[in-house]
């Protein structure tokens, strides 16, 4: 655990102590080889299910996935960000990859931790540094008010979840998740019960997003720096759906009357987001309002509590966490080039940009779950538990699934077919940087079509 953890709070002094001209070659080459060596994470399975033990921190079949992939994330960050924060000066240029680090060992921490307390306070740690992200480097005036619906969001959402797990801590002693998966179960039957149940819950919800509480994600993804909107798409949101998974055991007996409404209302969520996607001018707001449908599934595979539903969670975090981050980049290369994010002034891309339309092609197929993808995998399971627990939910999924291919497909005939605009002139070429920064997004979500128990979790 260490061996990762360490080397990445050692690339902050390095950051500062790199030569300018060296400072985005260094980052990167010192982030990739973190990146690498997480991988020995995925050989690792204990029979007990935990390992690389120590006192504070494990891993678990279900936290390695995540802790790959958010190592993984950090040098494609910095791939992506290298171009628009060029022309600042280069004190701004390390600040900004320090926040993205400390981004980074928040999130191994958080992933990490065998406390559930040390979870919630680097749950909440996240927060300071997104903040900051969206509200300095943030494209718009709009970044202001983005930050703040972000900040009150979660920190309304998160308050009740510290208090009940300072209850938690009271009636059963420990606050490890070692231990408390074999504490007694509690007897919940009052009315407090019922609201410390939806305590523990609400602040992963709210992350999730769950629709309904989703005000916050769109903003905040339209208004942030494409490291910002990357890092949030493809971690932050699955911070919410790892804490729902961990706190699921112990709120056993409840669950089963009290999840209705939020199913009801992940269900309902992936098909209004989606209508709302079908009719979107803007196209990193598109990606967002994606984001929130498909995390709606996710929400909805955990709540119904099978072996099933757990495992096609998982698997759709990871698929939509490398997706959506590829999508974002995509539209990201765009913005570069055509300064406006509305799709109606920069299509028919194709005629300029071929080889971009190959990423944007994969990708959008990834997104509307193209069988033999991951993305599939995960939807398929989820739509499977949900059928199995009450054939209703066939149409709300069945619905879901069908807008999801609409948009998808009307994002990228929107962007990439068509007569090219009368108004662009002039587009620079791609840049081997952009396509090795797609290559490393994509790549790895078609090779986990070759071996998907990586990505299982351990309920299979």
């Amino acid at each position: 655990m260490l061996k990762i953890l360490l080397p990445t709070i050692m690339l902050v002094p390095t950051i500062w102590a790199v030569p300018a001209k060296h400072l985005w070659s260094t980052a990167l080459s010192y982030s990739l080889i973190i990146s690498l060596t997480s991988l020995a994470w995925l050989k690792s399975s204990a029979e007990s299910g935990w390992s690389f033990l120590n006192p504070y921190m494990a891993t678990d079949p279900l936290s390695i996935p995540l802790l790959a992939l958010t190592c993984w994330l950090l040098p494609l960050m910095i791939l992506a960000s290298q171009n628009h924060t060029a022309s600042e000066p280069s004190s701004r240029q390390r600040t900004y990859i320090t926040l993205l680090t400390s981004l980074q060992i928040f999130l191994i921490m958080a992933f990490g931790a065998t406390e559930i307390i040390m979870f919630y306070i680097m749950f909440e740690a996240t927060l300071i540094p997104t903040l900051v992200i969206i509200t300095r480097w943030g494209n718009q005036t709009e970044r202001l008010n983005a930050g703040t619906y972000f900040l009150f969001y979660t920190l309304a959402g998160s308050l009740p979840l510290l208090v009940a797990l300072l209850l938690l801590q009271n009636s059963t002693g420990t606050l490890s998740l070692l231990t408390l998966q074999y504490a007694p179960s509690l007897q919940l039957s009052s009315f407090a019960d019922k609201l410390w149940w939806a305590g523990c819950l609400l602040a992963f919800l709210v992350k999730m997003p769950l629709y309904g509480a989703h005000l916050w994600l769109p903003k905040a993804h339209v208004e942030a720096p494409i490291a910002g909107s990357m890092v949030r798409a493809a971690v932050l949101l699955k911070l919410g759906g790892y804490g729902m998974m961990r706190m699921m055991i112990m709120l056993e007996p409840l669950t089963k009357e009290l999840s209705y409404p939020f199913i009801i209302f992940a269900l309902w969520g992936v098909i209004m987001t989606g209508s709302i996607c079908l009719r979107q001018t803007d196209l990193k707001s598109l990606i967002a309002y994606s984001s929130v449908s498909h995390m709606g599934l996710v929400a909805a595979g955990i709540l119904i509590q099978t072996p099933w539903g757990f495992t096609g969670a998982l698997i759709l975090m990871i698929a939509h966490g490398l997706t959506s981050s590829a999508l974002f980049c995509l539209a990201n290369t765009n913005y570069e080039r055509t300064h406006s994010r509305t799709m109606v002034l920069a299509r028919g891309l194709q005629m300029v940009l071929p080889l971009m339309t190959t990423w944007w092609f994969i990708a959008s197929l990834a997104n509307l779950a193209l069988p033999p993808l991951p993305n599939l995998m995960g939807e398929l399971m989820i739509i499977t538990s949900l059928l199995h627990w009450s054939w209703w939910t066939i149409a709300l999924t069945g619905a879901g699934t069908l807008i999801t291919a609409g948009y998808s497909l009307y994002m990228f005939l929107m962007t990439q077919r068509g007569p090219l605009p009368a108004h662009i002139m002039s587009l620079d070429p791609t840049h081997s940087r952009e396509h090795l920064l797609l290559a490393l997004h994509l790549l790895p979500l078609i090779l986990l079509i070759t071996k998907p128990e990586l990505i299982w979790g351990w309920t299979a």
